[in-house]
This record gives C-alpha cells, sequence and structure tokens, in this order.
C-alpha cells in the first residue's frame, strides 16, 4: 500500500518508528510536511500538491497533526478523505479533541468519569466556579495548552481567584477542574488501536510537581490497568470517533477519571516502557482496514 504521514518532521521518534513499520511489512511510506502540502479544491478532481507537483492517490494517510496546526492540517486530511484515501484518525474526530471543552461534554453525555469540571467567561462568577469544582485546591487549564503547557494548580483559593481574574482580563478562554490529591502527581496513558487498549503506562510527576507529562520531566513505567480503567479509555475512544487514541486517565476513589484523549499520541513513551511494536499494530489496523471512501463522514464534516 501507498501511505502518506502527514509530519512537520521526518526525524522525529513517531514519524521514524512508523515508517520502519510500513517498510518491514511491505509498504511504500511517505512522510508529507503537512504545511507544505496544499490544495486545490474543485468540484470535479480536488486535488493535494506538495512542492510544485500533484501527489498520487494514496490507500490511507496517517495524521501525525500538531495542536499548534490543527486548523490547517485537518483541511489537508480532509481532503484526501475526499479524494478517498483512508485516514487512520478522520479530521472531524481530530478537531473534537483537540477542543478540550468539547471533547469534555462529549465524555459527559456518555457518562464517562471525569473531573468535576468549570467553564466561564465574566470575572463576576469566579465565586461560583470555585465552589462548582469543589474549592481549592482546583487545576486551572488553558484550553489551547499542550504537553501541560498553560496548567496551573491553585493550592489556595485566593490564589484561585487570582489566576482566573488574570486569565480571564487576557480574554482567554480556561477550564476550572477538581484536583484529584489521590492521584498523587500520576495518570495513566492507555494507547488505543482498534477499539482495544494494546498497552498502558503509568506517568509520574517530578517531586515537586503535580503535571506528569513526559515533556514536563516525568518518568514512565509500565503499569497493569484494571478492567474499569480499560472499558473507560476504549469508550473515550470511540466517544471521539477516534480509531487510534493516547487516552489519559486518573485514579480516584471514585474510579477512573479521564483527563484527556489524545488523537496524535507519541510512540516513544509507551514503546519504551511497555516493550511493544506499537507501530506495527498501527500499520496491522490499517492493512486490516483501509479500503476506498471507508471514510464515515467523508470530509463532509
Amino acid at each position: 500500500m501507498k501511505i502518506a504521514i502527514l509530519s512537520r518532521n521526518k526525524n522525529l521518534y513517531s514519524t521514524r518508528r512508523l515508517v520502519e513499520a510500513c517498510e518491514q511489512r511491505g509498504h511504500d511510506p511517505v512522510v508529507l510536511d503537512v504545511l507544505r502540502t496544499y490544495m486545490t479544491v474543485t468540484s470535479s478532481k480536488p486535488e493535494v500538491h506538495f512542492k510544485g507537483e500533484v501527489l498520487p492517490q494514496f490507500d490511507a494517510v496517517i495524521p501525525r497533526i500538531g495542536a499548534s496546526v490543527t486548523f490547517y492540517g485537518t483541511a489537508v486530511l480532509r481532503q484526501y478523505e475526499m479524494t478517498g484515501s483512508f485516514p487512520l484518525n478522520e479530521s472531524v474526530a481530530i478537531s473534537r479533541s483537540r477542543d478540550k471543552l468539547r471533547s469534555l461534554q462529549l465524555l459527559s453525555r456518555r457518562g464517562l468519569g471525569m473531573p468535576n469540571t468549570g467553564f466561564a467567561n465574566n470575572p463576576d462568577d469566579i465565586q461560583d466556579l470555585i465552589k462548582m469544582v469543589g474549592g481549592a485546591p482546583l487545576v486551572i487549564k488553558l484550553l489551547e495548552g499542550t504537553q501541560g503547557i498553560g496548567v496551573v494548580l491553585a493550592e489556595t483559593k485566593k490564589a484561585a481567584e487570582s489566576v482566573l481574574e488574570a486569565f480571564m482580563g487576557l480574554k482567554a478562554n480556561i477550564l476550572v477542574q477538581e484536583y484529584i490529591k489521590e492521584s498523587g502527581g500520576a495518570d495513566i496513558r492507555c494507547f488505543v488501536v482498534g477499539g482495544k487498549v494494546v498497552a498502558a503506562m503509568k506517568r509520574q510527576a517530578q517531586p515537586g510537581e503535580f503535571r506528569s507529562n513526559l515533556h514536563r520531566g516525568g518518568s514512565s513505567s509500565l503499569i497493569k490497568i484494571t478492567p474499569a480503567e480499560r472499558a473507560t479509555a476504549v469508550k473515550a475512544a470511540k466517544a471521539m470517533g477516534l480509531n487510534v487514541a493516547g487516552v489519559d486517565l486518573l485514579r480516584s476513589e471514585r474510579g477512573p477519571l479521564i483527563m484527556e484523549v489524545n488523537s496524535s499520541p507519541g510512540l516513544e513513551g509507551i514503546e519504551t516502557s511497555t516493550g511493544k511494536d506499537i507501530a506495527g499494530m498501527i500499520i496491522e489496523f490499517i492493512e486490516k482496514n483501509a479500503k476506498p471512501h471507508k471514510t464515515r463522514t467523508r470530509g463532509k464534516g
């Protein structure tokens, strides 16, 4: 199969592993910088171009689209969906997962566990907003933040009021969430491929830090998840419409709570921690499912 990998950097671990997995299984992978890919939108023959050339039809497209280029990246992916290529994750599903508030609302509609979350626009509502999530300590998140950036732990009510007033004064969109103290600065990354959790790792924050992201210096290790955690991760990926997802969970006294559903989860941490060939599993999923015009939305929404 001809497989396009939409990635800004062909030297990234995840991109390299996907190329290796394609080649090992006899496929023809091409890495395309999504920001150098452009398109012609016509009613007769929609095309995708790259550096002055018309790109051929691909059997499948693997989107590795960073959060900062979501709008342009999903537009390129949508163009491929219109031409009949099979997307590993559909453009609509990626857009859902990248909108933190929308994704939480979708998870809420499915009755899935998550930290109590508040969203408001006016500084006059700060007092009630803090009360809604159980008071301080609480977590404040920028909707546009990624990899732990723009996430603040406010340990007192006064600190929470000050941070919220500052963010609102800057017209930033923010979420307020209850702080799950019993998680102890750790979360669980469940890697879902084709409706199954194929691997899981525990991410532990550094001493004095509550964010467990590996980009923030957190450590990862192998972990055995419970049936409830496995079921929650699978349902979360399904709620987003994602074939491949990294579902981040917190262990709490009331069961697993979903922190985030990632549509472009990194492979390095999970493969290193578990020793599993996750890239190979992704390509195997494509082999079994890639058919022309199989996209559910076909670029329509």
